[in-house]
């Protein structure tokens, strides 16, 4: 790090690169100023750039390399002038273009002439004077007498044309607000006030502001007064805040926004032109609006439904023919992955690979040993619970729908067990758990079933806890609330060796496993993860500055979180959207959601270990590993999710101890005071009063929060993330939507007749419809997908990270625990004894292995939730 008051006989000089729209600062040797630069302009049309007026800015651009005014530099003190108290005055020189490297990025150079009494260097001005915006990687300064200085920027720097601002950069050594140089208070101050903005206007492409805002911009009502949808946020639809962006609002529902085609996200939140990780998010953005489109071309009947289960194979053999386009290869380009080409006909084809699972076992979706072991296991490890009172009962209102009491009664249950146990010494034991979607979904069965194609019940299913550690189905409870003048309606279903009681167990499953997958993506997946964090990236870049110790901790876990939100906001959870009309429950699919996130969401259940307690999987046991003792001893998620957490708890803490070694600090960083006080009150307000609110006054209390969104953006993402298509690409698994009753809910005698002549064709019925399916896997696919240049929790050291010896230690530390996570979750793989993730066609459970390759893998930990 820089010293205070250098001398030195040379300048020193800083070099910056860049790559098209992007630019990387490197280290360059110090050189007497007499020397110039022999600059060649050099015009670049590029294939993306398009028109005349395009044309012209390049040269404009080139022109200004050329005369070595584009990229003006100003060094910044950290220190006063002791004379007069006041700033020093900062010392400038444009840097000049070097030459292209290999990698592709361009270098700038600038030399400075700085005095002796310039102190330790604070931060850099930025002034861009080209005609477009670039981005500024790093600046590296060489020539103080303790080394080179390098500033991490990692940001688009906008042009002078479109703002005159100049944009600061503070040092890589971080400085709690207290500890902050006097020559740097004003500008640290200044630069939050920017990223607030005013809480006016429409904010437009490259703006740099981060405020809060209500999901008033899910419907669009002014096309289609069908596609109104309520507000999300507020007293009667409570749920977290979004970014706000200011559009006009709608002229039929003055409380929603209008939409259109993009929607704003603070400039460094976007996807980088020149990041290969877009190819993540323009993937996806091809497949919802290239894709997805073209399958309804090719599959006219929205409602046709798969005659038969070879049906369903041809997507894997097959595939499904999509229309011709006139750029040849389109398709190929789009999705490599998923489009093959015919090579007679020179025809596209949408081919499925086939996931995991079923490469394994073709017919693991029928097994109930799987059914039950994905509970654990699988996709959606975060819904089952224990069993604590008996008998089961609902809390909603009798008057509305119907008796409380459950149709699970003992008798069924002691007759499953097989007098194995009574049901009193089975609660008592810990034996029964529950999959419990019955007051959640009752209240929406009836709005459901006015909809076309597709029901709903309120479900109950009760598993038991076997000697072997594994769990067994014994009981399912499908609802219907009294609606049309007929009353409740409930019927349990339990395995059975009677063809007819075994074909309505598998349609009772089928039921079943739509509500999990509903409620996996809507709550598990999106409410958790991706919405409840976005208040937390906005309150990091308003309250904390960026040269704050705990922004420069929690900053790449919450990269292109708010770019692949507002995707989401503009194709998948939007009214219309894949999930509406491809899920349980429909339409009502995002108030859903917002039901969950009020009876549900706490902040301090959402680390593991108390989420694991609040639903009766573990009890605190000092001298068990991890704190915890399992109610399951092999619950996979739990036992890798546990080493990840520890590991993950144990850098924050080397972190946060590092900067706050006293409780005193935490308390008197007015910076971090705001930033907890704002995701309370403000991106979480709708839950402010809640009792359950970690208090914020010492490094203890910092750990747990900072190690609870980390955990939440990195294990908990990735846990529900990356198995998408290995559980859900063969959809019978994991079907995300059920279009048909029971058939023995208010039956007709032709109604059952066709059943017991029919099952398999009853089944597929209840099953997604062809265009429902084959969008879904479209989807999965991509989003289970890590992008070449994916960015895995604790692989790499941010810049900022590795300037500080106890940091970059504590870093290396890190790595190596989770390196040797690796092999404890291979060796868990291939223990026998655990029947929950070894097995006969069973799929190893490595969805929190920490590194992966590109692909589709199962596992892999990014840093953030970037898809």
């Amino acid at each position: 790090m820089v010293q205070s008051r250098p001398s030195f006989n040379k300048p020193p000089k800083v070099g910056v690169r860049f790559s098209p729209n992007k630019i990387k600062a490197v280290a360059t040797p110090a050189v007497s100023t007499e020397k110039s630069l022999s600059i060649k302009a050099v015009v670049t049309v590029k294939q993306t750039v398009g028109g005349f007026l395009s044309i012209l800015t390049i040269d404009r651009d080139d022109i200004q390399d050329w005369l070595g005014k584009s990229l003006l530099l100003e060094l910044v003190s950290a220190e006063l002038d002791p004379k007069t108290g006041a700033e020093k005055a900062t010392i400038k020189d444009y840097a000049h273009k070097t030459g292209t490297e290999k990698d592709g990025d361009v270098t700038y150079e600038a030399e400075f002439e700085v005095p002796v009494d310039f102190g330790e260097l604070g931060a850099i001005f930025v002034e861009n004077e080209h005609h477009k915006e670039m981005f500024l990687k790093d600046v590296v300064l060489d020539g103080f007498p303790n080394g080179p200085v390098t500033i991490t920027c990692d940001s688009w720097v906008h042009s002078k044309q479109d703002n005159e601002d100049k944009r600061v950069f503070f040092v890589n050594k971080s400085y709690l607000p207290s500890e902050t140089p006097n020559g740097l208070k004003r500008l640290r101050g200044e630069e939050l006030v920017k990223l607030r903005g005013n809480g006016q206007g429409e904010r437009q492409t490259g703006d740099r502001i981060y405020d809060y805002d209500v999901y008033n911009d899910i419907g669009d009502s002014d096309s289609d007064p069908n596609m109104a949808r309520p507000v999300l946020g507020g007293k009667e639809h409570p749920y977290p805040r979004r970014g706000r962006t200011g559009r006009p609002r709608c002229k039929t529902d003055p409380y929603s926004e209008t939409r259109s085609s993009q929607f704003y996200v603070p400039r460094d939140e976007e996807f980088s032109e020149v990041k290969e990780l877009t190819f993540s998010a323009k993937t996806v953005s091809s497949v919802l609006h290239a894709l997805l489109p073209a399958l309804e071309t090719a599959i006219v009947d929205s409602n046709l439904g798969f005659p038969y289960f070879t049906a369903i194979d041809s997507l894997f053999n097959e595939g499904v023919s999509l229309p011709p386009l006139t750029k040849q290869g389109f398709w190929r380009t789009l999705i490599p992955r998923l489009i093959k080409a015919v090579h007679d006909t020179g025809e596209d084809i949408l081919r499925f690979e086939t996931p995991a699972t079923m490469d394994r076992d073709k017919f693991f979706w029928l097994r109930d040993e799987e059914f039950a072991r994905q509970t654990l296991a699988g996709l959606n490890p975060y819904s089952l619970q224990l069993i604590t009172e008996w008998p089961l009962k609902s809390t909603l209102d009798p008057k509305i729908y119907g008796s409380p009491e459950s149709a699970i009664t003992t008798e069924i249950i002691e007759c499953e067990i097989k007098g194995f146990l009574t049901v009193e010494e089975a609660i008592k034991q810990k034996r029964l758990f529950i999959l419990d979607y019955h007051d959640l979904l009752l209240p929406y069965v009836e709005k459901v079933r006015a909809l076309e194609g597709t029901t709903l019940y309120g479900s109950r299913t009760v598993f038991f806890l076997t000697p072997n550690g594994t769990l067994r189905p014994l009981a399912i409870e499908l609802t219907r609330p009294p609606i049309d003048g007929k009353p409740q309606w409930k019927r349990v279903y339990s395995p059975s060796w009677h063809s007819t009681e075994c074909w309505l167990w598998k349609l009772a499953k089928a039921h079943v496993l739509a509500h999990d997958s509903g409620y996996h993506q809507l709550v598990s997946h999106w409410l958790r993860t991706h919405c409840c964090t976005e208040p937390y990236i906005i309150a990091t870049n308003r309250q904390l500055s960026a040269m704050h110790p705990i922004y420069r901790l929690l900053t790449p876990h919450f990269r292109y979180t708010m770019e692949i939100n507002a995707l989401a906001r503009l194709a998948l959870i939007n009214a219309g959207g894949i999930i509406e009309s491809s899920f349980s429950p429909g339409k009502y699919s995002m108030e859903f959601s917002s039901v969950a996130y009020d009876k549900q969401w706490r902040f301090d259940h959402e680390g593991l270990p108390k989420d694991l307690i609040s639903r009766g999987l573990a009890v605190e046991d000092p001298s068990a590993p991890h704190g915890l003792k399992l109610t399951i001893e092999d619950y996979p998620f739990a036992n890798d999710g546990l080493v990840l957490w520890d590991s993950i708890k144990q850098w924050v803490t080397d972190y946060v101890n590092r900067y706050y070694p006293k409780a005193s600090l935490v308390e008197s960083d007015k910076e971090l005071q705001a930033w907890w006080s704002e995701i309370r009150n403000v991106g979480h307000g709708d839950k402010k009063d809640e009792p359950w609110w970690p208090v914020l006054k010492t490094p203890e209390d910092l750990i747990e929060i900072i190690t609870t969104i980390v955990w939440v953006t990195s294990g908990h993402h990735a846990a529900v993330n990356f198995g998408q298509y290995a559980y859900g690409g063969y959809f019978p698994n994991r079907p995300t939507i059920a279009r048909t009753n029971m058939p023995d809910e208010d039956p007709t005698e032709e109604k059952w007749k066709f059943f017991l002549e029919k099952p398999e064709t009853v089944l597929l019925t209840i099953f997604p419809s062809q265009i429902q399916a084959t969008k879904v896997m479209a989807v999965l696919d991509v989003l289970s997908n890590h992008s070449p240049d994916e960015e895995y929790l604790g692989d790499i050291a941010e810049g900022t990270w590795k300037e500080d010896p106890v940091i970059n230690a504590a870093f290396e530390r890190f790595n190596g625990r989770l390196k040797e996570f690796e092999g404890i979750v291979d060796d868990r793989n291939a223990n026998p004894d655990l029947k929950n993730r070894n097995g006969a066609g069973t799929v190893p459970y490595e969805l929190l292995k920490p590194f992966s390759d590109p692909g589709v893998t199962g596992k892999g930990v990014p840093y953030s939730i970037s898809i």
